[in-house]
């Protein structure tokens, strides 16, 4: 106990060398400031990763659904008999009938493609969380017959609408009349306006009353498909699949998970790789270590052979210096544990003082789909990230440490 007493003493001494220079407590400052930087900055990038891919996935479900059943050609006359079956599965939560197509919104000289969904308000409910994205009016203001339509507020703002405000909704499927093939059109009246953050949906997202599109759409009883809501989503690819094979076939069957398997492929493939390369930065760091105490162990060889000359061993002095070595690298991932959680907490904070100062916009909603910079620290993610460059600083004071170690006393005072 007294030796390994005397052993941190001395390591605890020698993290703050006294050189004539000093250069060597220079070096170790800069290893260990390394090691702090890196250690943040890769808490902050792997935090940012993980709120994106949180953010996208719920602001994704707030409007689509956990799982779709569709006729394979658009068109599911039977649907009340799978949404039956579909009821009766007891991981599904809610059915809800709807119909899809694409269309083009016309205000005046402003037009935009739009996909047009058509939704019972009452059943719509269940399956998404349209009316908590409401900024203006309600989808239970779309009525049959009435012809309303609820649109994005970026939608809305580029085709210069506001509430009670007419816009014409012009579809593909042509009508024959005396003066030739004309594109079908209708004029609605915009009765609701969502923000859902995801720029995808608020600018290219109409919702209409379900018997208006099917009117409009000469789909008569029948729908598009049925949209599922469940209990656990992540079992989204293996009920949908259960409910189409107890429905005999003939459907086709999609969930969140592959409608938008690219976004959360691409956020994975990028968190990976973020984290092989930040993680360099971090080895260099801990290895810069090795550097550290290779001028502490030169600077210190007079001290190495009075403590030999004293009886201490060989492993008493590798064990000084390894102490040494392990407490900058411990100093330096607590640092850079703290500064990444409080980065990583105040990143929006951050980015948005950035933007500021730089008079650009970082984050675009138009290409990360986010108008926002979200984060999440995960604890699984901080201890992976802090042990690693723990081990990392450790395994860079064994060099020196030994050299150390080999240092014989007669030699090293020879010229004292």
């Amino acid at each position: 106990m007294m030796g390994r007493f005397y052993e941190w003493l001395v390591g605890l001494r020698y993290v703050r060398p006294k050189t004539r220079t000093g250069f060597v407590s220079f070096i170790s400052a800069i290893s260990m400031l390394g090691i702090t930087i890196g250690v943040a900055v890769l808490i902050i990038v792997l935090s940012v990763m993980n709120g994106f891919e949180q953010e996208l996935r719920e602001r994704i479900l707030a409007l689509a659904s956990h799982a779709t059943i569709t006729g394979f050609d658009d068109t599911l006359p039977h649907w009340r008999t799978v949404q039956e079956h579909a009821l009766e599965n007891d991981g599904v939560v809610a059915v809800a009938p709807f119909i899809e197509g694409e269309g083009m919104l016309i205000n005046g000289e402003h037009l935009s493609g739009v996909l047009v969904r058509g939704m019972d308000p009452e059943a719509e409910r269940d399956v998404s969380a349209l009316g908590r994205l409401m900024t203006a009016g309600s989808p239970d203001d779309l009525e049959q017959g009435a012809y309303g339509i609820v649109i994005g507020a970026p939608l809305a703002k580029a085709l210069n609408l506001s509430l009670g405000d007419q816009t014409i909704l012009l579809i593909s499927k042509a009508k024959v009349t005396p003066a030739g093939i004309l594109p079908r059109m209708k004029r609605f009246t915009v009765v609701g306006i969502f923000e859902a953050g995801m720029h995808e949906f608020d600018r290219g997202l109409a919702f209409v009353h379900i018997k208006d599109a099917a009117k409009l759409y000469r789909l008569g009883d029948s729908v598009s498909g049925v949209r599922l809501r469940l209990g656990d989503m992540f079992d989204a690819p293996r009920i949908v699949t259960t409910i189409a094979r107890e429905v005999g076939g003939g459907v086709y069957v999609s969930d969140w998970t592959r409608k938008h398997s690219n976004f959360f492929r691409s956020i994975q493939l990028t968190k990976t790789v973020m984290f092989v390369i930040l993680l360099l930065v971090v080895g260099v760091a801990a290895f810069n270590i090795v550097s550290t105490l290779v001028m502490v162990v030169k600077d210190k060889q007079g001290d190495i052979a009075i403590l030999r000359t004293l009886g201490a061993s060989p492993s008493s002095v590798m064990g000084v210096f390894m102490i040494q070595g392990t407490l900058i690298g411990a100093m330096g991932t607590l640092g850079g544990v703290l500064l990444g959680i409080v980065g990583a907490l105040n990143v929006e904070a951050i980015v948005r003082w950035l933007e500021r100062i730089l008079r650009m916009e970082l984050v675009s909603p138009e290409v990360y789909f986010l108008s926002d910079l979200p984060a999440r620290v995960l604890p699984g993610d901080v201890t992976k990230i802090a042990l690693t460059a723990f081990l990392l600083a450790l395994l860079s004071t064994i060099f020196p440490a030994w050299r150390a170690a080999r240092t014989r006393p007669a030699e090293a005072l020879r010229h004292e």
